[in-house]
């Protein structure tokens, strides 16, 4: 707990800092700081981005140690015909993973790859929604990074604003249809809920927990619920439109040898048009 509350302390102090210290958007640079942290907020906004978001997970595993998984995850709109777009956000996880087994040491690399298409309409009304598919890709290079198997299934975003308020919820269920033999079929479900609240200057104040279930596990192993959360700030450095921000998440639920906190941080790429 003392490791924990001091790495997140740090990293608190020290993204507050950088975030003051960074110059803001301007009106007459062509951006609007608060529309564009909002269009971030928005899973289904067309408008290409590249967020690095690094989850360090604490009291992973048999040893309670620590994991961290950052996730490379580019989002490219496409325009379509009848006035939908398509929605593109691709999940490369790089993990470092703390031994499972006596003897086993540590494991870096590639993890599992999942891609989801969001159709959703270009011109939305006060309901914001985007459907389409997610596929998993069994793209890791060590067997305790991913599943070995290929899955598919179907996700949902539904959302709102309402003055700096954006709120609403993405959800998505993968099921495993081929892979490995050896390795245990997927059906995981992934849910996650967020609020944000924008102040002026591109700051805000955000909740986005990510709560997961795992059908195939046992009864006391299914969930993981956290709860939560953190701010952020959209500024740009040089010429370059950028959000970034802190969230702590405490596991209200969590596995035999899940994580107990998680830290998330994350550095988004933004290039509005």
């Amino acid at each position: 707990m003392n490791s924990f509350l001091k790495t997140c302390l740090m990293v608190l102090l020290t993204a507050i800092f950088l975030l003051f210290s960074l110059p803001a958007l301007s009106a007459e640079e062509g951006f609007d700081a608060g529309e564009l942290a909002k269009k971030t907020q928005n899973p289904v906004a067309a408008m290409i981005s590249v967020p690095f978001q690094n989850n360090t997970n604490f009291g992973f595993g048999p040893g309670d140690d620590v994991q961290n998984v950052l996730n490379i995850q580019p989002v490219w709109p496409f325009k379509l015909s009848g006035g939908l777009n398509l929605i593109t956000r691709t999940i490369f996880p790089i993990v470092a993973q703390p031994e499972l087994a006596s003897g086993a040491g540590r494991t870096f690399g590639l993890g599992d790859t999942s891609f989801t298409g969001f159709i959703s309409p270009s011109k939305p009304g006060k309901i914001i929604w985007g459907a389409g598919p997610v596929l998993l890709l069994p793209t890791a290079t060590d067997e305790n990074l991913g599943t070995g198997k290929w899955g598919f299934g179907p996700s949902f975003v539904v959302l709102t604003k309402e003055k700096q308020w954006v709120y609403g919820a993405l959800w998505n269920n993968i099921w495993s249809f081929a892979g490995k033999s050896s390795r245990s079929d997927v059906n995981q479900m992934l849910l996650q809920l967020f609020v944000n609240y924008n102040f002026t200057g591109g700051w805000y104040v955000t909740s986005a927990p990510i709560i997961t279930a795992n059908w195939k596990a046992s009864e006391g192993d299914k969930w993981v619920v956290p709860l939560g959360g953190g701010g952020g700030r959209v500024f740009r450095a040089g010429k370059l439109p950028l959000n970034a921000g802190a969230q702590v998440y405490y596991n209200i639920v969590q596995p035999d040898m899940g994580p107990m906190w998680q830290l998330r941080a994350q550095v988004t790429l933004l290039f509005p048009k």
